[in-house]
């Protein structure tokens, strides 16, 4: 077994095979770069090399980097992770030429099947059934239109290296071939260093199911079930679980056996996943094998109880799998929900910035529940522009689907992170929408769940009453807490009062608030000012806690707050709404306060994001129609175009490309 080994990647990753590194008795190296000085992979890590400025393309991505920090270290092997140089053929050869340990499959299988392109035609040699495309050199975007034109729209454009969703676009016309064609292209670059990409069939209202495979080096491969990654956004997976509620035993079988049969036909020997695309009757096609491990690895992992990167290390180090077909048992549900860094009330455009505080749900095992975080991150960190804006994977398991949700939402509603937006309120909601729950998916989900984008959520009914409850229980602690102050007036005892308006932004909600025992008692007021049952709330939450947790009649619930001027902000199952308490004289002078508006951007493009311009696509004096392009900003490795959202005229153009922007900067002004 290996003494040391090198990490070659960044964040989350990097943790996590740290993590079981660590456990095997294997030291470990680092890699970061000028951008990741502090970041929670190098701290971990026994020893640590700066391989470059924040680039990829001149850190991560430079080999010769990597194989000089082996040198340096002693490190005997290298893990991959995913992304960054994982599938690329050049790397695992330039390691065994440095007498250097891959810990992946070997370079032959990384270029029939890493490859996109060349995967297609290996599957379709294979007799796989696979989605019909052209696999081709697509010369330019009119070459690209002629080719989407006889397979049939809706086509995909995808890139051929790589993965993650980064130079993937999807087009129902010519027109959005074009554009699309071209932005693939240049993600593609930007991504992998590949801009190679193809087009194939867009298959509507399909299922993203994967197989994961595990090959050794004397010719054992097995399937280790399936994971459902249908709930995406952008082609980026959001939510990922284990098993998938669509597949029977029989058809998990098929493609679990077809995985297999593909990689035996190229000598897989490593961590893997065969993709497929399913319909909702069950069939499936071939979409591509990813020769790595993937981001969702870890539901697989707690229904198998197969530690996959334990699996990979022992493979690369020439032991036989320790276990057979028959050993595969799939037990439980597990859920996975990706955070980042990104504001899903703006078009989940990037957030970067210092995460101000990062309170995870504390990671355990209790009474069939199991609760894991994998994260890159720590308070303190910074979000940067430079890399993926992944924050943290949160991953739930428990006997059945509906408690594996039912945990992760929980779980969600008590990660708190602030100093930066993230998408946590998102998936908060997703957790509770009716058609998530039944299982009802295909990778449409969000955007025909969600077609304008996810908006502010009003609190309503039990949600409302819940949010009002907790703001009031909050509201009382802080006024016990007062009263214990001293200096105050002394020789009287004030009667407090119990009627309270609690205001959920401008809605109203009456009830009377009262210690009772441990507890603090709410009765909600009727239209009729008459109290209602006792609802009892307890919780050892106390001024300063980020969450606030405990149980309504016995229930377990959790409340992210935070302070704001007169109120508190209170964020639970994706609602976030300003909580202000008033007493009944408060209330009444609040009623007559004017409601503020927020001034009109309607004749400026700003910045959505903190990013790069990467072109401008009008000139000053031009005139435009709704939905035309404005400009292109880069961050995060993703291209965003942004586009007109009416008729109108270019007054004057404030940005030129090459520019790096703040969010909100201004780009041009309209007439």
């Amino acid at each position: 077994m290996f003494k040391r080994i090198l990490i070659a990647n960044r964040g989350e990753i990097a943790c996590r095979v740290i993590k079981t590194a660590r456990r095997m008795g294997i030291e470990t190296v680092a890699v970061y770069s000028e951008a990741d000085r502090d970041a929670l992979h190098v701290e971990m890590a026994d020893e640590a090399v700066l391989i470059g400025p924040p680039a990829a393309a001149e850190s991560y991505l430079v080999i010769e980097k990597i194989v000089e920090a082996c040198r340096k270290t002693g490190a005997e092997a290298v893990h991959p992770g995913y992304g960054f140089l994982s599938e690329r053929e050049a790397f695992p050869r330039a390691l065994e030429a440095a007498g250097i340990v891959f810990i992946g499959p070997n370079p032959g299988a990384i270029a029939a099947m890493g490859d996109k392109i060349e995967s297609k035609k290996a599957a379709a040699k294979a007799k796989v059934s696979t989605v019909p495309g052209y696999l081709g050199v697509i010369e330019d975007d009119k070459h690209a239109v002629r080719i989407a034109d006889e397979i049939g729209y809706p086509v995909m454009i995808k890139a051929s290296a790589g993965g993650g969703g980064k130079g993937m676009r999807i087009a129902h016309s010519k027109n959005e071939v074009a554009e699309g064609f071209n932005l693939a292209k240049a993600e593609a670059k930007a991504s992998f260093g590949d801009d190679r990409v193809f087009v194939e069939k867009f298959i509507v209202d399909p299922r993203h199911i994967e197989i994961q495979v595990l090959g050794d080096k004397h010719g054992n491969v097995i399937y280790l079930g399936e994971r459902e990654c249908s709930i995406q956004r952008r082609n980026q997976k959001v939510i990922e679980e284990a098993p998938s509620p669509l597949l029977d035993e029989a058809t998990r079988r098929k493609m679990g056996e077809q995985a297999v049969a593909l990689a035996k036909a190229v000598n897989y020997d490593s961590a893997g996943t065969v993709e497929f695309v399913a319909g909702q009757d069950k069939s499936f096609f071939f979409l591509e094998m990813n020769t790595r491990l993937q981001v969702e690895h870890p539901v697989t992992e707690l229904v198998t109880g197969i530690d996959l990167v334990e699996q990979m290390i022992r493979v690369a180090a020439g032991e036989k799998l320790g276990l057979a077909q028959k050993d595969v048992t799939l037990t439980g549900w597990a859920v996975e929900s990706r955070l980042y860094a990104e504001d899903p009330f703006r078009n989940f455009l990037p957030s970067i910035g210092r995460l101000v505080k990062y309170r995870p749900p504390a990671e355990a095992s209790q009474d069939g529940i199991t609760i894991r975080n994998d994260t890159g991150v720590q308070e303190g960190g910074e979000i940067s522009i430079h890399y993926d804006p992944m924050i943290a994977k949160l991953v739930t398991h428990a006997p059945s689907r509906a408690a594996a949700i039912e945990a992760q939402a929980t779980a969600l509603d008590s990660f708190y992170v602030d100093g930066i937006r993230h998408n946590i309120p998102f998936l908060s909601a997703l957790m509770h929408h009716p058609r998530w729950r039944e299982g009802r998916l295909s990778t449409g989900f969000i955007a025909e769940e969600f077609p304008k984008g996810f908006a502010v959520r009003v609190p309503e009914g039990e949600v409302a009453r819940r949010i009002a409850a907790v703001g009031a229980a909050i509201d009382h602690v802080l006024g016990e807490r007062k009263r214990q102050i001293s200096g105050q007036m002394g020789g009287r005892i004030v009667q407090r009062e119990r009627r309270r308006a609690v205001w959920l932004d401008r809605q109203e909600i009456g009830l009377e608030v009262a210690r009772e025992g441990e507890a603090i008692a709410i009765r909600f007021v009727d239209a009729d000012g008459k109290a209602g049952n006792a609802h009892l709330l307890q919780s050892p939450w106390k001024p300063g806690d980020p969450v606030w947790q405990g149980t309504i009649d016995g229930h377990f619930v959790a409340v992210q707050t935070r302070p704001v001027p007169n109120g508190i902000r209170l964020a639970h199952q994706g609602v976030e709404v300003p909580v202000y308490v008033w007493t009944e004289a408060e209330a009444a002078s609040a009623r007559l306060m004017p409601v503020t508006t927020a001034s009109d951007t309607g004749k400026k493009l700003l910045c959505p994001m903190p990013g790069l311009i990467v072109s401008i696509a009008v000139s000053e004096g031009q005139e435009i129609k709704a939905g035309e392009t404005l400009a292109v900003v880069e961050a995060m490795k993703m291209q965003n175009v942004l586009r007109a959202e009416r008729d109108g005229t270019v007054k004057k153009i404030h940005a030129s490309a090459g520019a790096t922007l703040a969010v909100d900067a201004l780009i041009l002004e309209f007439a």
